[in-house]
This record gives C-alpha cells, sequence and structure tokens, in this order.
C-alpha cells in the first residue's frame, strides 16, 4: 500500500513521496550483522546430483549407473499395467540417449557442495525514511521502523528465533557468491519453488574486461590491462584469462547456477539467461539439459546499440534465452507495441477512406500523410476467404454493389447474416475482382510483441551509463510483464547496475538481487535510492501491488487509444453485431500524477559468517577440524602472498614484499616477510578467518606477539572486520607500541586452484578510515539540541613514510548516516552523493516540498541537522570508489561547538 498517498490526479503544486508495500508476502526473521558472535543455527553444505541419465559417456558394459538405470526402465516397459506407463518409462530411457554437451571435467564431476551460509543484515534504507528525517530532523522510533521495514525484533529473537519468525517483507540486495546466496534462499528460507522470475546477465564468457566494473567512477576498462583486473570471485570466475580449464570451467559455473535457479522457480516460473552470440549454443545445449528442451519458451534477439566498428559484421545485438519451469503451466502475459502506418506491424495499411467516405489506394503512409485530407481514416484491405474446405451450408456467392463474388476453392469467412453486416457497416471493399474487408489502423491500436527487440538499443544521447554493461531497462521491463503479476518475486543473481531490481520496484514487484562485487552494489543501492517512479493506481490499496493495478479506457484529443484498455474490433465482432473485445495493456496503468512514487525500503545483506578466534595452532595435538581448516587456509594465504607479494597502499602507492614465510614458534601470527622498499624492514601479518570477519582478539593478540619480537609494522589481512577491531587497528602504535595497518582481501582468494593464472594486482589493499567531525549547532526551533556531522576526508596510512595521507570527503562517491546506531544494523538516515546529482530528479519531482538547503546537504560533506537519537551515538559509513565500506561510530558527547 502507499505511504502518505492522497485522492486526486492534480499535478501542479508540491508533490507527496509514497512507495509501494506488500502487505500479503513476508520472509523469514534474517539476524541482523551485530548478532553475528552470538548466531549458532549452522547448517552443514548442501550437495547438489546432476541428472545421471545425461551422463557424458555413456557405457553400457562399463562402470555407469547408466546401464542399470536403463534395465530398470526396460523392464518397467515390459512389465507395465497401461499404455500409459509403458510411455512413461520408454520417454524417460529416450532421455538417457539424448544429445548433450561434454566439457572437459564434466564426467568426474558428479555432484557439487555448496555452503550452507546464514544471511545478516547490514543495512536498512528507505526513501521515504531519509525523507522524513529530512523534515523532521529526528524520526519516531516506531515510525522509523515501519519506513524502514525494520521489525524491532530484539538480540534474544534475532539469535535464538532467527529464520522462525516471518516478518512483513522487505526488496533485499545481498553481497556474496550467488550459487551461496541462491542455497542459502533454498535451505534457510525455504524458497524454493516460489520464485516466478529470475533474470541472469552472466558474464559472457569472453575478455575479462567486457563485463565488470571494477570500480565505481570509472567506467570504461581495458583488456589485459593490471590496472583494471577486477579482484571479485564471480567475475574472476567468468573470464578466461583467469579460468584454469578457459570455456570448460565457465560451463560448470553456468550449469551449478542454472541448477540452483531451476529449484527457485515456481511451477509457472522463467528464467531468461542473457547472452551474446559467442557462447549462445553452448548456454543453450546447458538450458536444454537443466530445465529440458520441451521448457524452451524461445530466443529473444534485442538490440544494444545502433552501430559497432569491427572487421566483419558489426555486433549490435545480444540474446535472450528464455526457458520455464513447466511449459504446460508457464505465466505469460502478452505484450504489445503501438501500431503505427507504415511501421512494423502497419507495414499494409496504404488506404485511406477520406472524410467525404471515398477511399483511395495511395500507395504508402507517405503519400496518405502528404495527400489525404484532415480526417481521413488508414486502413487496409484483408482476406474475406478461408481456405478451410467448404461444408454444407457454407456461402458459395455474395452480392455487393451489383456483383456477384464467390469464395474461389475455400470459403467465406463468416456466413451470410455476417457478411450483410458488414456491408451495413462499409466493411467491404471491391479490389478488382476480389471482395475484401476493410481493416482500419484504429481497429486494433497495437500489435503483439514478436522475438525480435529492435527498439531496445542505448544510443550515445541516452542517459548515460551507470555501469559498463549496463542493460537497457526495457528488455529487463518486458521480460518481468511478460512472465510475472504485480508482487509477485523476481530474482537477479547478477546485479550489476541494479536493473532487474530498478525494473521490479518500478512494476511492483518483489525483488531479491546478488552480486559478489561490492561496486556493483554501491551503484545500484544509489540507483535505487534516489529514484521515482509514476504511481499506478491499486485495485486494492490493502492488499498493495498484489491485488493488481487499475486499467481504463482513455482516448486523446486526436481520438486515439491511450489508456489501458483497448478495443479489438474484428471481422467476427462486426459480423455477429457484438461489442469489440477488449484487451488490457499491462505497461499502461492508471497514474496518480499527484504523488512521486519512490523506492520501498529496501535492506543490504551478506553470508558473510561470524567471527572466528582460533585459541590455539592448528598445527598442535588435538587441534579441532574448525582449525585444521584454518592451517590449511593459512598456508594457501601464505602462498598467495609470495605469489602476489604487492600491496596497494593508496595514493598511488605500493609495498613490495619478499622472503614471505611462516613465522617460527608462533602463537597468533600467520606470517613475516620483508618489505623492499627502501631500507629493509621486517614486518608481521595476520589473516582473518576465512569464512568469517576479523576480531578484536585476533588483533590483540597478533600486536601484542608482533611488538615483543620487534616486528616494524604489523599488517592485519582479512575479508571482513568488526567495528571494534578496525578501532584498535587504527589506534594500535598508541595502545600496543606498534603501528598496525588492515589489508582488505578480496573474495576471489578462496577459490583456489583458479588463482593460477592470476596477476598480482588488486588482491589485497589497503582501505582509508573515514575522519568524521560531529558538531553541537543552534538548537531547533522547539528548543531540541541539534547535531550535525562532517566527512572530513579519509586518513589511509602510509607504512612506507609512516604516516597518513589525506583525502578529502567530497570525492568519495558516497557516505552514508545513521544518526542513532543501535550497534546492530544501520539505518540510512541520511544519504549523500558528493561528486554526482543524485537526488535532483527527486528534488525536482517534490518541487516546493521541501527547502533547498535540504537538498544541498545531500550534495555536499555535511548533513542536516538532525536531533541525538535513544542509542547516544552515530554511524558514518563511507563507500570508496571500489565498493568498500569504511565505517566508523562517534558518541554524542564526543561532539564539539560549531
Amino acid at each position: 500500500m502507499a505511504n502518505g498517498r492522497k485522492k486526486g490526479n492534480n499535478s501542479k503544486g508540491p508533490r507527496d513521496a509514497a512507495n509501494y508495500r506488500h502487505p500479503e508476502a513476508d520472509s523469514p526473521l534474517r539476524p541482523e550483522v551485530g548478532t553475528q558472535p552470538q548466531f549458532k543455527k549452522r547448517k552443514p553444505p548442501a550437495t547438489y546430483r546432476y541428472d545421471s541419465s545425461i551422463s557424458p559417456e555413456l557405457e553400457w558394459d562399463g562402470q555407469n549407473s547408466s546401464r542399470e538405470a536403463g534395465e530398470a526402465l526396460i523392464r518397467e516397459i515390459l512389465e507395465a499395467k497401461s499404455l500409459d506407463d509403458a510411455k512413461h518409462a520408454a520417454e524417460r530411457l529416450k532421455q538417457m540417449s539424448r544429445p548433450f554437451l561434454n566439457w572437459a571435467g564434466k564426467a568426474e564431476r558428479l555432484s557439487f557442495d555448496v555452503p550452507t551460509l546464514p544471511l545478516f543484515v547490514h543495512e536498512r534504507l528507505s526513501t521515504k525514511g531519509i525523507i522524513e528525517t529530512l523534515k523532521g530532523h529526528k524520526l519516531d522510533p516506531q515510525l522509523g521502523f515501519d519506513l524502514f521495514g525494520d521489525p524491532g525484533r530484539s538480540i534474544t529473537d534475532q539469535v535464538l528465533k532467527a529464520y522462525e519468525y516471518r516478518d512483513k517483507w522487505v526488496n533485499r540486495m545481498i553481497l556474496g557468491d550467488s550459487l551461496a546466496v541462491m542455497n542459502s534462499l533454498l535451505h534457510y528460507e525455504g524458497l524454493g519453488g516460489q520464485v516466478q522470475m529470475i533474470y541472469i546477465d552472466p558474464p559472457y564468457g569472453v575478455k575479462f574486461g567486457s563485463n565488470f566494473q571494477p570500480f565505481v567512477r570509472k567506467r570504461d576498462v581495458t583488456h589485459n590491462d593490471d590496472e583494471d583486473m577486477t579482484r571479485e570471485p564471480e567475475m574472476v570466475k567468468a573470464y578466461r584469462d583467469t579460468w584454469e580449464l578457459g570455456l570448460h570451467s565457465y560451463l560448470t559455473y553456468m550449469r551449478d547456477r542454472l541448477l540452483l535457479a531451476r529449484e527457485l522457480l515456481s511451477p509457472s516460473g522463467s528464467v531468461f539467461v542473457q547472452i551474446s552470440d559467442e557462447n549462445l549454443h553452448h548456454v543453450r545445449e546447458l538450458m536444454d539439459e537443466v530445465f529440458g528442451s520441451e521448457n524452451d519458451c524461445g530466443l529473444i534477439t534485442f538490440t544494444k546499440t545502433s552501430s559497432a566498428s569491427g572487421n566483419l559484421l558489426s555486433a549490435v545485438s545480444d540474446y535472450l534465452l528464455w526457458y520455464c519451469k513447466d511449459r504446460e503451466r508457464v505465466k505469460y502475459r502478452q505484450l504489445h507495441l503501438k501500431k503505427e502506418a507504415g511501421e512494423v506491424g502497419g507495414t499494409q495499411y496504404t488506404w485511406a477512406e477520406l472524410p467525404d467516405g471515398t477511399r483511395n489506394n495511395f500507395g504508402s503512409v507517405e503519400r496518405i500523410q502528404a495527400e489525404a485530407p484532415t480526417g481521413s481514416r488508414i486502413f487496409r484491405q484483408d482476406n474475406l476467404t478461408s481456405q478451410r474446405p467448404a461444408q454444407e451450408g457454407d456461402v458459395r456467392e455474395f452480392e455487393f454493389d451489383g456483383k456477384r463474388f464467390t469464395p474461389g476453392r475455400g470459403t467465406f469467412k463468416t456466413d451470410l447474416k455476417g457478411l450483410e453486416s458488414l456491408a451495413r457497416a462499409k466493411r467491404l471493399i471491391v479490389v478488382g475482382n476480389t471482395l475484401s474487408y476493410v481493416r482500419f489502423l484504429g481497429d486494433f491500436p497495437v500489435f503483439p510483441i514478436s522475438n525480435v527487440w529492435d527498439d531496445t538499443a542505448i544510443s550515445g544521447f541516452a542517459a548515460q551509463k551507470l555501469y559498463v554493461v549496463q542493460t537497457s531497462p526495457k528488455v529487463i521491463e518486458r521480460c518481468v510483464l511478460m512472465t510475472t503479476d504485480p508482487g509477485d518475486l523476481v530474482l537477479d543473481p547478477t546485479c550489476g547496475s541494479g536493473t532487474t531490481a530498478y525494473a521490479a520496484e518500478q512494476w511492483g514487484r518483489r525483488w531479491i538481487t546478488i552480486d559478489t562485487s561490492r561496486v556493483p552494489l554501491a551503484l545500484a543501492r544509489q540507483r535505487l535510492l534516489t529514484a521515482t517512479f509514476p504511481y499506478y493506481q491499486l485495485n486494492d490499496e490493502a492488499r498493495g501491488p498484489a491485488g493488481g493495478f487499475i486499467y481504463q479506457r482513455k482516448q486523446n484529443n486526436k481520438g486515439e487509444e491511450v489508456g489501458g484498455i483497448v478495443p479489438h474490433v474484428t471481422l467476427k465482432s462486426i459480423a455477429n453485431d457484438e461489442p469489440p473485445a477488449e484487451e488490457v495493456l499491462v505497461d499502461r496503468p492508471e497514474v496518480t500524477n499527484s504523488i512521486t512514487r519512490v523506492t520501498g525500503p529496501f535492506c543490504v545483506e551478506a553470508t558473510i559468517p561470524t567471527p572466528v578466534d582460533y585459541e590455539s595452532s592448528p598445527a598442535e595435538a588435538g587441534a579441532t577440524e574448525s582449525q585444521q581448516d584454518h592451517g590449511s587456509f593459512v598456508d594457501r594465504m601464505l602462498e598467495v602472498l609470495r605469489k602476489s607479494p604487492v600491496l596497494q597502499v593508496g595514493g598511488n602507492k605500493k609495498i613490495t614484499l619478499k622472503n614471505v614465510r611462516p613465522p617460527a614458534k608462533t602463537l597468533a601470527l600467520s606470517a613475516e616477510a620483508m618489505v623492499a622498499n627502501g631500507a629493509d624492514k621486517s614486518v608481521a601479518f595476520v589473516f582473518g578467518p576465512e569464512n568469517g570477519a576479523v576480531s578484536e582478539k585476533l588483533v590483540h593478540e597478533a600486536a601484542f606477539e608482533a611488538r615483543g619480537k620487534g616486528y616494524a609494522h604489523l599488517y592485519v589481512v582479512g575479508f571482513a572486520i568488526q567495528p571494534n577491531a578496525r578501532n584498535l587497528i587504527d589506534n594500535c602504535e598508541a595502545v600496543m607500541s606498534i603501528a598496525a595497518t588492515y589489508v582488505q582481501a578480496t573474495p576471489d582468494l578462496m577459490m583456489g586452484d583458479l588463482l593460477k593464472t592470476m596477476r598480482s594486482s588488486q588482491i589485497f589493499s589497503v582501505c582509508g578510515l573515514p575522519e568524521v567531525k560531529l558538531r553541537r549547532i543552534k538548537p531547533s526551533s522547539n528548543g531540541a539540541t541539534q547535531f550535525e556531522a562532517e566527512l572530513a576526508g579519509l586518513d589511509v596510512f602510509d607504512p612506507i613514510e609512516m604516516h597518513a595521507h589525506h583525502e578529502s570527503g567530497d570525492n568519495v562517491p558516497a557516505w552514508l548516516l545513521d544518526t542513532d546506531y543501535n550497534g546492530l544494523c544501520f539505518h540510512v538516515s541520511q544519504a549523500f552523493f558528493p561528486r554526482t546529482s543524485a537526488w535532483e530528479n527527486l528534488k525536482k519531482a517534490l518541487r516546493g516540498t521541501y527547502d533547498e538547503a535540504v537538498w544541498d546537504h545531500l550534495a555536499g560533506t555535511i548533513s542536516a541537522p538532525f536531533e541525538a537519537g535513544e542509542h547516544g551515538q552515530i554511524a558514518v559509513k563511507v563507500i570508496d570508489d571500489r565498493g568498500n565500506e569504511l565505517m566508523v561510530v562517534k558518541s554524542i558527547t564526543e561532539a564539539g561547538k560549531s
């Protein structure tokens, strides 16, 4: 339902902001990120087995289960008690010998395991919540929970009742490997069979720079350029430059994800895979194998650009492979395009009926437009006969305008009464010696869409792309409208710039979008948070979009049909004196112009498990299984550090390491090395857990040992880090008498053998910490104390020169403020985009509703005024150019005076 909706359709004056909710849908309670240390509901990895009847080698006399399966089916046929049973068994036997695609490693891999990881909520976002905060300087706690879609569960409930309670639906953006996330949706949340549409825009399996973007501000990438090399696992796995087996590994990657996608789809659900022509044929064979060729719904060709350069034919199109769970039950809503005379769907409309009733064939639309007087009606002649063999009672002769006409070898499409009705309606015309039917352009002003979409190119004059491979919204929008209804659930395992989520939000669908890379999620977060949409009128506001939209028949001043219901005048309806049928155009619901619709509440989640502390060395006797796993992980990390001995410090500076090795007799450290830059100095390393966040205890013990052994510096390497652990690192020299630096490791380091061909850049990088100033400012009009936060910049410690270098706050892509941080989940109270005018569209849409100063704040480095919340602390999160999230927490008591 809408929040703050007003009746009426007046587009003048200030507008209200509203969003859609989905009151009929729910989802299980997911714990917030602050509860990770207490979360105990672990699940073992899930094993998925491939279809053994599609074995790469169908050996009837070898060690293959296909022989036994085949013999069992033969017995089933011979012993069948009915013909239907025998046919069913024969069909299954036939499937065992159907063609299949084989590749290296397929025969040896009969199943695969996927870790079953819980999802933790990291952020809650609501455009409406931000607007209300700006308007009132403080949100009522209960109102705030509702606006952010936050159920407000206690820590006890989150820990003990996670995935048991049902909460109201909130759309979801998830950071993590798509395979692990989809597995979590299946096994933690029971979403199998509940997703109506899945849109997959996977890596195309070509040059690594063709389908990812490593920087927020840099859209163009260069093939084989180290500076542009991605370090995200989903992306690294996708490109042959980093694939151990090239295309063979790519096919395994795709098959695994398609298998889980099939498990998530509803019986009437559809999956679309976007692909280029390079591997179209292979992916189609894969989808035949996973979904069955009988569930192939078609191949869609869509234009991606109006022109392209190349030595041979220019590639201006990409493709959509459309498959469904069950073709007998697939949900399909026909889409239409406007019929234009002379264009596709209207090429034969070369006749015109003039205002005086005379009819002329002008030969072309251009001549009609140039020569026909105003008020002329464009039409085409249509066949009045059918090729059906004549039957007894059919009309064999009909007189019109003093001449007799016969249907030839066929028959007329209607009976004598129908022909007379057509004549009275002036729907008959004689062309030569043939009696034809008059079909006006306005009889059905639209025509069904086909599988060739030539109007989807993103030209150089269109809105600027946010992402290097951003798909035209029109493409995904059509997939959503064709195969889902309002309120249905849409999943995109390859978020990119968030176009699927954007299209789903626009059309009132629920959505989940996933990406391993933080860069696309940062772009998608901004895009959704600042987006505006038409407010489509709801049939039943209490049900939200699930109740459907309102459609009406409307005409403009020219008499053209512009509403969501259009007439469909047919020969049959005229012949039978029936009112014309009506078609609903699902993309033309009624709009309330006095309301600006914004994105509903959504949350950002991740698969990062809980922090881990290791009490003893994994090599010691009696070490636990987790400790042994940690030992093998440390060995792998050491090997990677040896192969990639360069740390990106920031400010275009690098640290080069040599003599990387395990330290002798260590209790907490993972490695030691010599820094080759300038004078050699010995430094220590501690690796955070493979599946967890760096804890404060781990940092404290490593710093204590590193200082005692006289190392010059401590590097803490992790995939994620707790805020208190980060604070200790940044103050380590003062607290522990040894300087320390946090080094962000990208998740692809967990990919094992795939790293054999990887190069060194971007594997490790040093993240800066935001410099935030909190000030007390003049009280509000009601006398309440107010505060403001300023992002002064980022401080990045340089271990070479042993001091921090500063980057100004207005040079970050985005920073977020939680004015009442509860220590668990980050509620985005204010969102700032200093380098862009991201809020400009919303500012214009809500004209006159808020002071100009409010929007100025959201484009700068100083927050809008706010009052202290009940928790007495704020949190600031900065998104850097690589999508890394850097967060600091400040107590209100730290505020100085302005």
